[in-house]
């Protein structure tokens, strides 16, 4: 009798004829490329080193296209943008000790917005290894304790034959909710010798589901059912999960009002009856959120922007669903559903009955009401025409990256993404430099659509070098920075807290003469032709930049009162 545990794929006479005589002159990085186009890798991200030069040159003989960068963060950040695009697990090649190093902040990013990062590193010949003092180039003590604080998993590989299967369970890891950068590392010497190993042809590393348990959607299905003033906070966990469907069809079968945060946009739609959009940061939307007897978290951990700066009390049950076991409960007690946004919200739908609410789409148009007019008090008038004019130029499937950056910040509470998985910004970790590059990576992994990406003029500083690239590559990427000087946002932060600002001015190039010197057409605008001057640049083929000389300021922020 035979079972279905004792079956075998056999392989055919043509495979073990192909394993028997494999191809001359592959090496470790040939293992490393074709277990990446096995897993079903298209593109991969990067910037060669010494010891990596195995996987640079097996490059040429595979089919995987690659985009080279000119500093390694910069390439971690585009890898990150282009695995939030496509939910696929971007590989991200980079070299030992300091190339290495450079990406961690990038990764720290992908790791706070959980955007699946393959990021595959070389590593000091394996004689070095051990943590010994060897001298060698780029030697680190332990390359991967550098890591192990930021990334999801670590995988180590000291052999060829452990090369496929670490990096398949390196992708299973990096695609399993919620998604995530991972670190592999290979020493120089294992990708440099010849191999005999059989050409990798195919490799399993499916991503594993994360269901909700039973009896808790069955708990949390009876509070919202018997709520009488439910609302529901929609995190980037929706987003990934391609769940925004179902939290529609939810949010109306109960009239429960819905926010997003500011890694959900697009989540809910911005101007639905019940959509609360995205003011997080300000007083009368956590008074509402606070006066809801169930409220439903999705997709969030409530941290610190998503809980207006921790001042976010609630005083009825939380029902929170979060794929990040880290995150579940971590900063209010709640019923917690370990799962994927998708399937909780699937669970919910089954059992959750119609809820009348004629008065829901009322409260939520007087708490828009409310925040509108605090905002206008502040005669904020060129801060909302300039994110007014850069919504009327960007085409709604567009992606737009965003900097930290006042405009940015503005975006964030005040931004119609209009479609989900298209308005990415680095909040998560809160670095500087991700627009740019990480529009590289957004065009890269859909170019069928201009990207957008804003950046300060501090910002931007992070990133010209990338102009190269985006002028090598000839990608559809707009680069919009807002030049106040300087840090514009620190600035107003110490103004506001000292009386004064210390570090924060800045001596920067002419933006258009130097996007001009890299190929890139430039073109400097002000707020009053700069929508046409977006709109023209998005609809012309290629890079180009738009600068825009403005000082904006900030709304007042209402967790401090």
């Amino acid at each position: 009798m035979t079972h279905d545990h004792d079956l075998v794929l056999r392989p055919t006479a043509a495979q073990t004829e192909a394993a028997l005589d494999p191809p001359p002159g592959r090496n470790g990085g040939d293992l490393v490329v074709e277990t990446l186009t096995g897993l079903g890798a298209t593109t991969v991200f990067g910037l060669p080193g010494q010891h990596a030069l195995g996987m640079f040159d097996a490059l040429r003989r595979s089919d995987l296209a690659y985009i080279g960068l000119r500093v390694e963060n910069n390439a971690g950040f585009a890898a990150d943008a282009y695995g939030r695009i496509t939910g696929e697990a971007a590989p991200l090649l980079l070299s030992t000790g300091p190339g290495a190093l450079t990406s961690l902040a990038a990764l720290q990013e992908a790791a706070a917005a959980s955007a699946p990062v393959l990021a595959i590193s070389s590593q000091i010949p394996s004689a070095g290894l051990g943590g010994g003092r060897h001298g060698y180039l780029h030697e680190l003590p332990d390359q991967q304790a550098s890591f192990r604080g930021v990334v999801k998993s670590v995988h180590t590989v000291r052999t060829q034959s452990q090369i496929p299967s670490a990096i398949a369970e390196a992708w299973e890891s990096a695609l399993t909710a919620p998604h995530g950068p991972v670190w592999v590392e290979i020493p120089q010497d294992v990708l440099l010798a010849e191999t005999s190993l059989p050409v990798v042809t195919a490799a399993d590393a499916a991503p594993h589901d994360l269901p909700p348990r039973p009896e808790l959607t069955a708990v949390a299905a009876h509070l919202l059912s018997t709520a009488a003033r439910p609302a529901i906070i929609a995190g980037g966990g929706v987003v990934r999960s391609d769940a925004s469907g179902k939290l529609r069809q939810l949010a109306e079968r109960l009239n429960a009002p819905v926010v997003t945060t500011f890694g959900g946009k697009g989540a809910f739609p911005w101007n639905h009856p019940l959509s609360l959009q995205s003011w997080l940061e300000d007083r009368h939307t956590t008074d509402f959120l606070e006066d809801a007897d169930v409220l439903l978290v999705v997709g969030s951990g409530l941290g610190e922007l998503s809980s207006n700066y921790y001042t976010f009390k609630p005083r009825g049950r939380v029902v929170q669903i979060e794929a990040d076991l880290g995150k579940l409960e971590s900063n209010h007690p709640a019923l917690g559903i370990h799962a994927d946004a998708r399937l909780a919200l699937s669970a919910l739908l089954e059992t959750v009955p119609v809820r009348e609410d004629a008065e829901a789409a009322d409260r939520v148009r007087a708490v828009l009401d409310l925040v509108r007019e605090r905002i206008d008090a502040q005669e904020l008038t060129l801060e909302q025409r300039v994110l007014a004019a850069v919504r009327e130029a960007l085409p709604d499937r567009s992606a737009s990256f965003w900097d930290m950056t006042i405009l940015a910040y503005w975006a964030w509470s005040a931004f119609d993404a209009r479609r989900p998985n298209t308005m990415h910004s680095a909040q998560g970790a809160g670095g500087l430099g991700y627009a740019f590059p990480a529009a590289i990576g957004g065009a890269v992994a859909d170019p069928t659509h201009p990207v957008l990406a804003v950046s300060g003029d501090g910002g931007a500083l992070y990133s010209i070098a990338e102009l190269a690239t985006a002028r090598q590559h000839n990608l559809d990427v707009t680069w919009l920075i807002v030049d106040d000087g300087g840090y514009g946002i620190l600035r107003e932060y110490m103004t506001d807290a000292f009386g004064q600002a210390t570090a924060t001015e800045l001596s920067r190039p002419d933006y258009v003469a130097l996007a001009e010197s890299f190929g890139v057409p430039g073109v400097r605008t002000t707020p009053d032709t700069l929508a046409d001057d977006l709109a023209k640049s998005l609809a012309t083929p290629g890079p180009s930049v738009v600068v825009l000389p403005a000082l904006l300021r900030m709304f007042a922020p209402t967790h401090l009162d």
